[in-house]
C-alpha cells in the first residue's frame, strides 16, 4: 500500500485541496452576515471527509474496482430508487434528497455519477481485446446502463444532472474506439429526450422556466432573468482586481440568490476580479486536462476510460456552471467542483480525484524501467 501512495500523482489532490480552501473563504463572504462562519465550517469538514475518501480510494487496487463496480453501480441506482420513495425529500421543487441524522443530507445522483463512471468503464473494457473496437455487444449494454439513472434522475427531476450523465456517457463511449454512428445517434436521442421532457412536460415549471429565461430573459425577469442579470453584474464589476472579501457590492447585499452553491463563481468575479476568477478557472482546468492525461498514457482500458470519465464529468460541469453564471448557458442547478457549498458533490469530486489517482498509478507501475535490468552493468 505504500508503494502504491508513492506511485501516485499529487497533482490533482494539491489542486482540489487548493480550490476547496478557496471555495471555504467564498462562501464565508456569501453567508457571513446572516450565518456568521456556520456554513464556510462545514465546507472545511465536508472538504476533510471528501480527502479521507478520496485516500482511501487510492488504496484500492484497479482489478478490485473492477471487479467491485457492478456493486458501485447498483448502489448508486438505490439511492435514486430511495429517494423517489417517501423517504426523498424535496428541496427547491425536486426530489433528490435524503435526510440523514445530525442535519447532514446527502443527494443521491452525486453519488450515481461515480456508479455510472465505474460502470461503463466496466462494460466497455472487460473481457475485450484493447486494439479491437468496441461492437454493438459491448456499446448498446453501455448506453442501457446510462439510460437507468438518467430516467430516475429525470423522474426528480433534476435535469442538470442527468445533462452530465449524459454527456460523460456521450465521450466515454466515444474515446472507447466505437463507431462515431453510435455516438451520433445516442446524441440524437439526447436532444429528442430534452425536447420531450420539456414538452410532455417532465420537467417543473420553474425548470422550465429556466430554458425559457435563457433565451428570452425578458419572460421571467423577476426569477431566473433576475437572476442571471445580477450574477452577471457582479462578475462585470470586480474589473481587474475585485472589490475585495467581503466588500462586493452585489454579495454583501444578498442580491443573488444561491449564491454560496450555484452562483459561487458570481462571488470569486466580483470579489477576486478577472485576475482571481481566471486563476480558479486554471486550477478546475487543471484537473480535467489532468485527467485527459492520464487517459492519453494509460495501456489499461478501464484505467484509461475511468480518467474520460473523471474528465468529461469535470469539463461539462465547470462549462455548465460557469456558463450560466456568465449567462451564456441556461440555469440548471449544477454546482462548480470543489469550490460550491455541498457535502455530497464534495464527496462525489474527491472520490472521482481518487478513481483518476487509481487509474494513474496503475498505469505508472506497468511501465517498464529504463534501461532493462538485464541491461544494467553489472
Amino acid at each position: 500500500m505504500r508503494e502504491r501512495y508513492l506511485r501516485t500523482d499529487w497533482a490533482p489532490f494539491v489542486a482540489g485541496l487548493g480550490l476547496s480552501l478557496v471555495g471555504a473563504v467564498l462562501i464565508w463572504s456569501a453567508t457571513h452576515e446572516w450565518a456568521g462562519t456556520a456554513l464556510a465550517v462545514r465546507h472545511l469538514v465536508n472538504t476533510l471527509v471528501g480527502v479521507a475518501v478520496g485516500l482511501a480510494v487510492i488504496a484500492l487496487d484497479v482489478r478490485w474496482l473492477r471487479a467491485a463496480a457492478p456493486w458501485v453501480y447498483l448502489a448508486g441506482l438505490a439511492g435514486l430508487v430511495l429517494v423517489l420513495t417517501p423517504v426523498g425529500q424535496t428541496v427547491n421543487g425536486s426530489r433528490s434528497w435524503l435526510f440523514l441524522p445530525g442535519g447532514f443530507s446527502l443527494q443521491p445522483a452525486e453519488l450515481a455519477k461515480i456508479g455510472l463512471v465505474v460502470g461503463l468503464a466496466m462494460i466497455l473494457a472487460e473481457g475485450r481485446d484493447p486494439y479491437r473496437r468496441p461492437g454493438w455487444r459491448e456499446v448498446l449494454p453501455a448506453w442501457v446502463l446510462a439510460a437507468v439513472p438518467v430516467a430516475l434522475i429525470m423522474l426528480q427531476p433534476d435535469l442538470g444532472s442527468g445533462l452530465v450523465l449524459g454527456v460523460l456517457t456521450l465521450v466515454v463511449v466515444a474515446t472507447s474506439g466505437a463507431s462515431w454512428r453510435w455516438s451520433a445517434a445516442a446524441a440524437v436521442v439526447a436532444c429528442a429526450a430534452v425536447v420531450a421532457a420539456i414538452r410532455i412536460p417532465l420537467l417543473d415549471p420553474y425548470q422550465v422556466d429556466r430554458l425559457l429565461a435563457f433565451r428570452d430573459p425578458g419572460l421571467d425577469p423577476e426569477g431566473i432573468g433576475y437572476q442571471t442579470r445580477q450574477a452577471r453584474l457582479a462578475i462585470g464589476s470586480g474589473g481587474w482586481s475585485g472589490t475585495g472579501l467581503g466588500e462586493g457590492p452585489q454579495t454583501q447585499g444578498g442580491f443573488i440568490p444561491f449564491q454560496y452553491t450555484d452562483f459561487i463563481f458570481s462571488v470569486a468575479g466580483e470579489e477576486l476580479g478577472f485576475v482571481g476568477a481566471v486563476g480558479l478557472l486554471v486550477l478546475l482546468g487543471f484537473l480535467v486536462v489532468r485527467g485527459l492525461v492520464v487517459a492519453l498514457r494509460c495501456e489499461e482500458p478501464f484505467g484509461r476510460l475511468l480518467a474520460v470519465g473523471v474528465a468529461s464529468w469535470f469539463g461539462f460541469q465547470i462549462f455548465e456552471n460557469v456558463g450560466m453564471n456568465l449567462g451564456l448557458m441556461p440555469v440548471t442547478g449544477l454546482p462548480l467542483p470543489f469550490l460550491s457549498y455541498g457535502g455530497s458533490s464534495m464527496l462525489a469530486c474527491w472520490v472521482a480525484l481518487g478513481l483518476l489517482a487509481c487509474a494513474s498509478g496503475r498505469d505508472r507501475a506497468a511501465r517498464p524501467s529504463w534501461p532493462p535490468r538485464s541491461n544494467l552493468p553489472r
